[in-house]
């Protein structure tokens, strides 16, 4: 096992540079083309289409292609900071490490916290929805009804995903190849198919129009441009799961953040050609396949296949399984290495910061994160499937979170370097600022939003369900870290006590 360490590039504001204890990890397995699979693969992004396009266009109507622009924006902010502090600290870490350096222990706990929590609640969504694609793709389709084989399904896949990661990243990296190449050549089949039929003349089609960019018209209702935002903010999340394996990927300082980059635009593409050419097809109107219609909102494509494909239409539901089955996997690989860091770092105990000897991949943290999502999956669906659906729905405040601290560590984290160049200039301090800041306000206005019992299947005690389910996932991370504060193995961590890695404890002299 290796236990030597790699010396990041950069400059951290001011300070000296970052170096980087090597955990065992399997490094440089992966190359740039590898991590803007992962990055692009992590997003679900047909899934991501299929169930929030309809909601969007609910909101926003003609105006949903610059309302995907719009989401798309912070996102990006938040990419160039993951890239700039990548590059001083590529770490598998990466917010929990970068908000520790920048504002200190808790801060860092907290962070690697919300990472965690979104991947756990995230799983639970991605298994529920997998095991009824694959039932939908068997016999007539009643069987994606019954909750017990959907929920026995579901479980099935996390474990399967949960032993590909534990086996190795390469094993991992062909499983996601063979899962991109399916849902990505099956999308474009859908496009091209709309494509020929939008050339023949759909008969209840609309012209694409200049319009749907314009932001005068869109801001006319500036209320439904921020829920449409809010609703395409987190369709982009999960483009920074190439982060999380920066220690096994080529360059680590360098490789990963432009993976990053290049995967987020890549999305941003997707999406809104996509969208472009769903709604000239379809139209946004409320009957039908249209995209208003409340009947195809949980997934618009589901609505179109048979239009568009006719009897090739299951190609979309391939396409769908595909795309939760590749985004299980590659949510997994984040919050196992951040665990692991935590572990190596001393926030955690020992046994997290534990790596496979043979396979190369932190074998305790990647059990630990399947078996927690399966617990809360199964624990969920069967206590309350609507209470399930709004613990989901919370995510948005997860993600939103952890987006905004690693914007503000890296602003903080390079304060003393901003004035060295204009790229320092921007890229470390006003883009991450300015997307630190429109993700805590998007927390806010999603917590607002959430509190009102009409939000959501549920409410407790008169208040939104996922309001609650939020704020007490939240919540639990502070009481951990409390707990992690007086636990003889973590206390060091919180006191600021210089620690040799345990990676390194073998070898110090």
């Amino acid at each position: 096992m290796s236990t030597g360490t790699t010396t990041a590039g950069g400059g951290a504001g001011g300070r000296s540079r970052g170096a980087v204890p090597s955990k065992g990890l399997h490094a440089g397995i992966l190359d740039l083309g590898d991590s803007v699979m992962l990055g692009l693969a992590s997003t679900a992004p047909v899934y991501s289409l299929a169930a929030t396009l309809g909601l969007i266009v609910a909101v926003n109507g003609n105006y949903t292609p610059l309302i995907l622009l719009l989401g798309f924006i912070p996102v990006l902010f938040i990419a160039y900071a993951f890239r700039e502090l990548n590059s001083a600290m590529p770490d598998c870490g990466t917010t929990f490490i970068w908000a520790r350096r920048a504002f200190g222990p808790w801060a860092g706990w907290l962070g690697g916290w919300g990472v965690a929590l979104a991947g756990i609640v995230v799983l639970a969504n991605l298994a529920q929805v997998a095991g009824q694609y694959l039932w939908l793709l068997i016999g007539d389709g009643s069987i994606a009804e019954n909750k017990l084989v959907v929920t026995a399904t579901g479980v099935v896949f996390i474990l399967f995903m949960t032993l590909v990661n534990y086996r190795g990243i390469r094993l991992g990296e062909h499983v996601q190849r063979v899962l991109t190449y399916i849902q990505y050549i099956s999308l474009g089949i859908f496009a091209v198919a709309i494509i020929f039929r939008i050339a023949g003349g759909a008969p209840e089609g609309q012209a694409f129009d200049f319009e749907w960019f314009n932001p005068a018209g869109a801001f006319a209702d500036p209320g439904a441009v921020v829920h449409g935002v809010l609703l395409a903010l987190f369709i982009y999340w999960g483009w920074d799961t190439c982060l999380a394996v920066n220690e096994e990927t080529e360059n680590p300082a360098t490789t990963p953040g432009r993976g990053a980059v290049i995967s987020a635009f890549v999305l941003v593409a997707i999406y809104v050609s996509v969208a472009l050419l769903v709604m000239m097809y379809a139209t946004v109107g409320t009957e039908g396949i249209g995209l208003g219609n409340s009947e195809n909102q949980a997934d618009v494509f589901l609505a179109m296949k048979d239009v568009v494909l006719g009897p090739w239409g299951w190609l979309i539901i391939v396409a769908v399984l595909a795309s939760v089955l590749s985004s299980t996997q590659t949510t997994i690989l984040p919050t196992a290495r951040g665990t692991l860091s935590m572990g190596v770092h001393g926030a955690l105990p020992p046994k997290f910061g534990e790596v496979h000897e043979r396979n190369q991949t932190p074998g305790f943290s990647t059990q630990v994160m399947g078996g927690a999502a399966i617990a809360y999956y199964v624990a969920m669906s069967f206590l309350s499937e609507n209470l399930l659906s709004d613990s989901i729905s919370s995510i948005s405040l997860f993600i939103a979170f952890y987006y905004a601290l690693t914007g503000f560590a890296c602003v903080w984290y390079f304060r003393g370097t901003l004035r060295e160049s204009a790229r320092n200039l921007w890229f470390r301090g006003i883009l991450p600022l300015l997307g630190a800041l429109i993700l805590a306000a998007a927390f806010f206005v999603s917590a607002a939003q959430m509190w009102d019992p009409a939000y959501g299947d549920t409410q407790i005690f008169g208040v939104g369900g996922a309001f609650v389910s939020g704020v007490v996932l939240l919540g639990l991370g502070v009481v951990l870290a409390v707990a992690c504060r007086f636990l003889p193995s973590t206390r060091d961590y919180f006191l600021g006590r210089q620690q040799v890695p345990r990676s390194q404890e073998r070898t110090a002299p």
